[in-house]
This record gives structure tokens, sequence and C-alpha cells, in this order.
């Protein structure tokens, strides 16, 4: 890590960038020095995103100076924060799948003479990049589409390289990645910070910025609230109290004690061949179940399925006393079962619509009169559920496309408010979404279970299951294979019965750890 008395090699100082009816970075500052990884920290919708954007030349800015090695610069565009030594790498690599890893290491400045591109050369300089990365065993010549995602980092960091780049931004690098893979990509990091490059690091896990970050940057609100601290050593409390404005003394709300209620939801038998058999569990009025298993066990299917997504070959679905239609997401609809889907984006919103109108799609009988829509009236009610759940920016009317993702899940969730569901199913309900949103969501959740909603939840987060439930069901292979107060297991136990299965096969017995009420 360098030293504080280092000159800074980037500094952006009182950055202002406007949109229409927003303001979405208001006097934000970063400093960054060669030979370190700076890491920025921030909500979902603080503003990261739009200043990388600046950064990269992708934005201007309204107001504010880049200092680049001392001296003022303003990028007209993209090719000249490149020409700068500034590389941008994004969570959606810009890669060119068709193409081969050289051609995709030097597009858009390309090794040719006299418009014919100079492919031993070009191989020959791809493959000293990727050796230079430690990964000579990527062929310049290989499709890049044939790759993993770990893979087509490495050449994301090659073509940075090609540029002779001194600042490397990478945008959630780690989202895509095995356990393996980061520790790959760390190694990679670490070399190009001990070679003099800087990095600025954006993650929404903070086990990653302890491990391989030097400062970090919080930016809240389109502001810059603490700069230069050190990511090793600042506390998570702090950090999470930079990133709300509030003090968060526990992630997990407190469940209160759910009794002696009939059950809301029951689902019975419910078996759709290939992907999950004989499923049974019922809910609640202000209980929260959750379903903890592996990717592939059927915890998506049973949601789609009990939703009327996908038709159960056997089995029922009864929400209140009374029998769901098989197959049918209007009847489930009607009955007051509402899904936020795992893929919230393309499963869950028209993302280049409005927010009000996303909010509004499941209630739109309510502000119709002869077949017209009463458009103030659908756009006051929309605009009261994204307050109850606290859309940020608070613009309605704004297409949702914009939205980080955090405050794209709470459109959802609206959407379910303003429909009045009794039941609710959460399919990795926090998925991209940063820490202080998760916080901002697992109370939502929280409020809805204490209004008498019945709530399910999915998730891939052991502990995120555990810590918001009353009871848990384990999944394994398509069966229920453990059910239990959600304080009698730990993530670690969830594992072991699924390991369970997995090693003794389908036979193995399904546990039960009933104690009467739960808490």
């Amino acid at each position: 890590m360098p030293t504080p008395q280092a000159p800074p090699l980037l500094e952006m100082r009182g950055i202002v960038k406007e949109f229409p009816g927003v303001r979405a970075l208001d006097g934000v500052d970063l400093v960054v020095r060669a030979g370190e990884v700076h890491c920025l920290l921030g909500q979902n919708g603080a503003g990261k995103s739009t200043l990388i954007k600046v950064l990269a030349g992708a934005h201007g800015v309204d107001a504010g100076t880049i200092t680049w090695r001392g001296e003022d610069v303003t990028f007209a565009g993209p090719q000249a924060a490149l020409d700068t030594g500034i590389a941008t790498i994004y969570q959606e690599l810009d890669l060119v799948d068709g193409l081969s890893v050289a051609d995709n290491i030097f597009l858009g400045h390309e090794m040719s003479r006299g418009g014919v591109t100079r492919t031993v050369e070009a191989n020959r300089a791809a493959r000293a990049l990727l050796e230079r990365l430690g990964h000579a065993e990527i062929r310049p010549g290989r499709e890049v589409g044939s790759l993993s995602a770990a893979g087509k980092q490495i050449v994301s960091m090659a073509r940075a390289l090609s540029r002779d780049a001194q600042v490397i931004v990478m945008d959630e690098p780690s989202a895509v990645l095995d356990p393996d893979e980061v520790d790959g990509l760390f190694r990679v990091v670490e070399d190009l910070r001990a070679a003099g490059t800087a990095i600025i690091y954006i993650s929404h896990r903070l086990e990653e910025i302890r491990r391989i970050g030097d400062r970090l940057t919080v930016l809240k609100d389109g502001r810059t609230v603490a700069g230069d601290l050190s990511a090793k050593d600042t506390p998570t409390s702090e950090l999470i109290t930079l990133m709300t404005g509030r003090e968060v003394s526990s992630v997990f709300p407190e469940r209160p004690v759910v009794t002696g209620t009939d059950p809301l939801l029951r689902v019975e038998g419910l078996t759709r061949t290939g992907e999950f058999e004989d499923v049974s569990f019922d809910v609640r009025p202000g209980e929260v179940v959750g379903i903890a298993g592996l990717v592939g066990a059927g915890r998506s299917e049973i949601l789609e399925t009990v939703f009327g997504a996908r038709r159960a070959h056997r089995g029922t679905v009864t929400v209140d006393g009374s029998d769901l239609r098989n197959g049918s997401v209007p009847a489930a609809v009607r009955a007051g079962i509402g899904l936020c889907p795992e893929e919230r984006k393309s499963q869950g919103l028209v993302l280049d619509d409005l927010v009000y109108r996303n909010v509004s799609l499941a209630s739109l009988g309510r502000f119709a009169r002869l077949g017209v829509s009463t458009e103030g009236e659908e756009l006051a009610a929309a605009h009261a559920a994204t307050r109850s759940v606290d859309v940020r920016p608070d613009a309605p009317t704004r297409v949702v496309r914009t939205l980080s993702g955090g405050n794209q899940q709470k459109v959802v969730l609206a959407r379910w408010l303003l429909r009045g569901c009794k039941v609710l199913l959460l399919d990795e309900p926090t998925r991209g979404v940063d820490v202080g949103a998760r916080a901002e969501i697992y109370a939502l959740v929280r409020t809805l279970a204490d209004e008498g909603v019945a709530v399910v939840v999915v998730s891939s987060d052991l502990d995120e299951v555990i810590g918001l439930s009353h009871r848990v069901l384990v999944l394994a292979d398509g069966r229920v294979v453990h059910h239990s107060p959600a304080d009698a297991i730990d993530a670690s136990g969830v594992l072991e019965r699924i390991l369970a299965v997995h090693e003794h096969g389908a036979d193995h017995p399904t546990t039960t750890d009933q104690r009467g009420d739960v808490a």
C-alpha cells in the first residue's frame, strides 16, 4: 500500500452530474494513488455507477474537476479516457464472443498494416499480456465465447493492459465467479498492484474488500460521506452506518412469535416430475418460511408452481382454505399470491416502462373506468406504494431501467404491496443488492409479515434464509429432507443434511424438529 504522502495519480473533486429530474452526483470526491486497490462502497443508487461512467468518459460532468498526475483533464468520450490511461471493466463484460481472444484484446486499436490485421504479431502480443496476468493457458486464437466467466475477465484485464492503463476500474468483478476463481482474480489484482497499477474496486462483498483493499471511499445519495478509510480496519458497523445514514445493530429484524392461527398458504404433495417431488408445507399469517438448498434443487421451480407459472403434475395449493386452479397465474394473483422472481430484470419488470406503471401492473383493473385507465389515480396510488418502500430516487415517472438493483427490487415489492397480497413468494430477494439495501429489504419483509402477510423466502444465502425465517425447509434433489424452526439449524447444518442425501441417495429420511409455536 502506498504511503499517504504519495502524490495522487487521480483526483476527482466536487463532481456533479445531473439527469432530467435527478442529481445523480452531488459533489463527489475521490483520490486514488498509484499501486493501491481503492475500494468504492455505497448502496445501490448511491452514485457508484454514474461516477465510474464519468471517469470512463461515458458521461460528461456538470461541475467539478478531474486531475490526472497533477493536471486538470476532461474526457470527450471513452476513447479519451483510455488514451489517458484509465480502463473500465464493467460487470457485464463488453467482449465479442464470436471473436478470438487476441481480437478482443486489441479491439479498437488493432495491429494492422494497410488495413490488414497482423495476426501473428497480435497473437504474440496477446500471449505476452496473458502471461503477465499469470494465465498463459488462455490461447490467443481461442474464441472468447468458449471461455468461462473468469477467463473472460482475464481477457478484459489484458485488453486494459494493452492500452497501458495505469488505473483499472473493476465493477463487481467477482459477481459471477466461484471461490477458486475469486482467488485467481485476487492474485492478478495483487500482481497489478505490485507493478504500480491503481485498481478502483467496486463490490458489495465486505469480506472481499477486507482481503484485497487498501483504502476505501463511501458514497451515499450521490455524495462522498467518507474517504481515505482503511479497507482492512474500518469496522463493519461504521461502514453500514456511513452507507445507510443510520446504525444497523442487527442485520435481520427480530422475529415475533407466531402462534396458533390457521395456515394462510397450504402446499400438499406438490410434484413436477424431474424437478421436485411430494413437497408439502404451510405458512401462517405473519410467518416467514424459508426454503434452503443448492442451485438445481428445485427451489425456484416450487415457487413458480405455487404461483401458477408452472403446472403441477400432482398436489394442491390452497390459499385461505380454497384450492387454487393448477397452472394459472391469474387465479393465483386473484387469490392473493405475489411473486418476486429470481431474475427481476427479465421476469419481474418491464425495464423500459415507468416506475409507476410497473407498480400498478397487478392492479390495473382497479384504475379502469369502462375500460379506460384513470392515469392520475394510478400514478398517485403507485407513488404512495413506492414511497412506503423508499424507492430512490422518489420519481415514479422515471424509467425502471435507470434504477439500481436494490431499488428495482423495491419496485417489485411495491407492486404486491399495492395489490394487497396475502401470500408473498420471494426468490433471491437480495441478489445483486448491497449490504445497506439488504437491511432495508429485510425490514420491509418483516413489516409485511407483521401486517399478516404469509411469506416464503428462497435464497442461495443460507444465513439470509435462516435469519429471516421462522421455519426452514431444506431441499435436496427436489425433496424436502429437513423441516425445523430456524433457530434449530444453522448454515453448516443445512449443508450437512444436503450432503447426507447426496451421499446416501434419495432414500435418506426426512428429519423434522417441530417444537410447537416458532419464534
